[in-house]
């Protein structure tokens, strides 16, 4: 397996060696949007153990008091966030004594547009150290790595801002500094293209990043999302899909409505109940989650049910337990077992709220329509659904989401049809969504139909994206995540890896970007020859943000008997469809008169 703490130690290594050059006692400024990233590289007892005394979340106004030497700001270059800082360091009262000194950290990198800003403002010289934590690629799982960078998709298609890509390849630059060259690049999409040129041009400016570490991955893959625009639209079928569809995961944590945790207390009629939602962390270091996270949820009960009684026959062995002996070996299985059994009890809590909901009329419904646009039928015309759905103000999202799905399986809609849905739409939630219906038709999501053609159904086929005997309890097919769908993005990595893109041609030509494959260059004695039955390793790079449904297929073809291939996963950004679309609305504020 590939061992991804290397990449975490040198995360804390080059944060350990920041926090030095502060001496003395410090405390910590958050850009807000840091501190779940950063919770997944460095524990506070890190920063405790570097003199860190204080925590406050970067807003305006004056810092709170703290006895401490130094002030260090964490933060995104972002200009907006300049501006909170300059108004901190502004209102310092210089008269205090002793005097605390400021640094700033910008992640994940320096901007010189930034540091040009807080001159202007005149506060750069109040800064002793000015640095940067290339924090490109964090480590969520085992096999899992994210950007989190939430704006990556509105930025490389709406602005043509290409700043996320060069922080793509520089992590990825990293990544082969600890892990070996990549000999194989292949690609799709022209963010694709873009990264791959960088880092071959990174490559040839720091010839001394030719390092002599034997190649973990065989293969990288870099895929644009706007090669596959539908996966993120559909509503994910599988366990880890559903909760962050319904609550949403962030940085592996989710807050859950906290009355199904509540621990049930005999005849009081439940007079306290808790109030605070109720916060998880998920991943795969707990094994009952590792097991069902990437199952369809419809598998998940059976697996619960059969955990349920294996856990209670072992609590029942301490009946049978006689001798010392047994009594003891029993003790020291207990806090393995405990673990075990809350586990089990927050899991069939979590499956008992989705229920509730995929068991809904309106569930249903709206996954009917979803899977209708998906296998081609009646894609090209006005749908009731949606129009019911407007005419009862469901909420924007879920309407946008079904739209540009259908858009997505039609290769555009008729022009008629188009202004059909913009026109009520806006009637509807308002004439300040045009913005928002202009990013959509922008990102390709939402727009006419060029050249009269539907090249969906094509794709649809040859890709064998929609499959009508799906096995959602043990299933042969990636396509278990959406029951009946393959996510088209997995679809072209399993063909890549066997039997190769060449049996593909004609339909890649019809997906946007240009597709390509480049080599690096190995020092001698690094190439690989692989062993008999050894598994390649391609490391699959969502360029634009990945779901979790897409994960789990990725997982599921890991674990296949006779893949040949491990994948590990990289994204700019973990997304499902809501906060995908959200990302991509405009708010247009009303004029104050």
């Amino acid at each position: 397996r590939v061992n991804l703490t290397a990449l975490r130690e040198a995360g804390r290594r080059e944060l350990r060696e920041f926090l030095d050059k502060c001496a003395g006692s410090k405390a910590i400024v958050w850009d807000e949007y840091l501190t779940g990233p950063f919770g997944l590289i460095a524990q506070y007892s890190l920063l405790k153990e570097h003199e860190v005394e204080k925590m406050f979340t970067l807003k305006p106004g004056r810092l709170p008091p703290a006895d401490v030497k130094n002030i260090i700001f964490f933060v995104r270059p972002k200009l907006e966030l300049m501006d909170i800082i300059t108004d901190n360091v502004l209102r310092e009262d210089r008269g205090r004594s002793p005097q605390r000194d400021f640094h700033i950290l910008f992640v994940p990198r320096r901007s010189l547009l930034c540091e040009q800003w807080l001159k202007e403002q005149g506060v750069l010289g109040s800064f002793i150290h000015r640095e940067q934590y290339s924090l490109d690629l964090i480590p969520f799982d085992a096999d899992l790595l994210s950007m989190e960078s939430e704006s990556a998709f509105k930025e490389c298609y709406l602005e043509s801002d290409q700043t996320s890509l060069y922080h793509a390849a520089k992590g990825l630059m990293t990544l082969q500094a600890l892990y070996g060259t990549i000999p194989q690049i292949f690609g799709k999409g022209d963010c694709a293209r873009h990264v791959a040129n960088m880092m071959i041009r990174m490559k040839r400016e720091f010839p001394g990043s030719q390092n002599s570490i034997f190649p973990v991955f065989d293969t990288l893959l870099l895929l644009d999302r706007n090669v596959d625009l539908l996966t993120p639209l559909a509503t994910q079928l599988t366990y880890e899909g559903l909760i962050d569809e319904i609550y949403g995961i962030q940085n592996t944590y989710v807050k859950l409505p906290p009355e199904k945790f509540a621990p049930k207390k005999q005849g009081e009629g439940g007079k306290d109940l808790p109030t605070e939602p109720k916060k998880l962390q998920l991943n795969s270091a707990e094994e009952l989650y590792a097991e069902i996270r990437d199952k369809n949820f419809n598998a998940v009960g059976s697996v619960l049910s059969k955990k349920a009684k294996i856990i209670s026959a072992a609590f029942e062995e301490r009946h049978h337990a006689k001798t010392v002996g047994e009594i003891k070996q029993f003790v020291s299985q207990l806090p393995h077992m405990q673990a075990a059994r809350s586990s089990l009890a927050n899991h069939t809590s979590i499956a008992e709220l989705i229920k509730d909901i995929t068991t809904s009329e309106d569930f249903f419904d709206n996954l009917t329509v979803e899977q209708e646009f998906m296998s081609g039928i009646d894609t090209d015309k006005v749908n009731n659904y949606i129009e019911d759905c407007i005419a009862q103000k469901h909420p924007l999202i879920k309407i946008l989401r079904l739209v540009c799905l259908q858009s997505v399986c039609n290769s555009g809609l008729k022009q008629k049809v188009l202004d059909h849905y913009k026109r009520e739409i806006l009637q509807t939630y308002g004439y300040e969504h045009i913005l928002t219906l202009n990013n959509l038709e922008k990102a390709g999501l939402l727009k006419p139909q060029t050249g009269g053609r539907n090249n969906y159904p094509t794709i649809r086929k040859t890709l064998r994206l929609w499959m009508d005997d799906v096995n959602e309890q043990n299933p042969n097919d990636i396509s278990y995540v959406y029951s009946g769908y393959a996510p088209l993005s997995v679809r072209l990595a399993q063909l890549l890896a066997r039997p190769g893109w060449r049996s593909i041609e004609e339909v890649l030509k019809m997906l946007p970007g240009p597709h390509f494959e480049e080599r690096q260059q190995l020092p001698t004695g690094l190439q690989k020859k692989r062993q008999h039955g050894e598994n390649r390793v391609t490391l699959v790079f969502f360029l634009g943000g990945v779901t979790y449904a897409e994960i789990a297929a990725l997982r599921f073809l890991s674990q296949m008997e006779d893949g040949g291939t491990e994948y590990i996963i990289a994204t700019t950004k973990l997304i499902n469809g809501t906060t995908w679309i959200k990302s991509l609305m405009e708010k247009l504020e009303p004029a104050p008169f």
